[in-house]
């Protein structure tokens, strides 16, 4: 499968879904173990977040030796200098932890590539149902072997979108529950599965005609940006703005979608840009 999927991809792409590849495998291996270990909470919890750091140290060891001078951007390490920091690897090495911890086979690896502050390359990877979402600037996004374009239908009413939820002490509960009364109403239905990254491959798959969250991380959004806009799609933060990944919060779409939801979320509207 592996060559399947490299052929006539970049030297970039390869890399990356080596890493990814490599990173999913033990991240298989863990997510069997799951099921059969009876131990307390707070031990299944330290069992994820070492299969998460697992996957983490892969990829990074993986990437650096294709690309030693890089940085890195990574959810359990943060930020990594290196000699060259016009370009970095943003990373999310396990998106969908709780699914992980509860054994819900809808969890994915996150890598992208950020060049001289603009996403260049992305892929999203789940490693249960295998299959790679990847896009590079310019060249289009693809799951597999397969090209990728947003879906096709034009209004909100028809449309199925996905979202995220507050839970715990995280998020605004009272923003995000505002925000839905404005928008279950006047569309076909809602989902929240519980990965952003995901979400944001499932718009650019054409499977979700939008996607909106709050408070989400650079590693939960850099690789679903290419994504989506190599698909054809629009992204912008709650602001009509570009700054999605200082932000936080996100609304991605096809584009008679993406205006409809802009209209209902953002406080201004400036013009429309891919």
């Amino acid at each position: 499968m592996i060559s399947q999927r490299m052929a006539g991809t970049s030297a970039l792409i390869n890399v990356m879904i080596l890493a990814a590849e490599k990173a999913g495998k033990g991240l298989i291996r863990d997510f069997g173990e799951i099921e059969h270990l009876q131990v307390s909470r707070k031990s299944l919890g330290d069992f994820v977040s070492t299969a998460d750091r697992r996957s983490e140290s892969v990829l990074i060891q993986e990437l650096s030796k294709a690309r030693p001078k890089f940085s890195f951007l990574v959810e359990e390490s943060g930020e990594i200098i290196n000699e060259d920091t016009q370009n970095r690897w943003i990373i999310d090495p396990l998106d969908g932890t709780t699914n992980f911890l509860h054994g819900v086979p809808h969890f994915a690896i996150s890598i992208a590539l950020e060049s001289h502050g603009e996403i260049v390359a992305g892929l999203i990877f789940n490693p249960v149902t295998d299959e790679l979402y990847w896009a590079e600037k310019g060249k289009g996004a693809f799951l597999n072997q397969r090209r990728l374009r947003v879906s096709g239908r034009r209004h909100l009413d028809e449309a199925l979108l996905a979202t995220g939820t507050p839970f715990g002490s995280r998020g605004d509960a009272k923003r995000f529950v505002n925000l839905i009364e404005k928008i279950m109403p006047v569309t076909a239905g809602l989902r929240r599965f519980g990965a952003a990254a995901l979400d944001l491959a499932f718009v650019a798959a054409g499977r979700f005609e939008g996607y909106f969250e709050m408070d989400l991380q650079p590693w939960d959004l850099a690789a679903g940006i290419i994504m989506i806009k190599e698909a054809g799609g629009y992204i912008c933060d709650f602001n009509g703005d570009k700054e999605f990944l200082s932000t936080g919060d996100v609304i991605a779409a096809n584009e008679p979608v993406f205006l409809e939801l802009k209209k209902l979320i953002c406080p201004r509207v400036p013009k429309i840009e891919n």
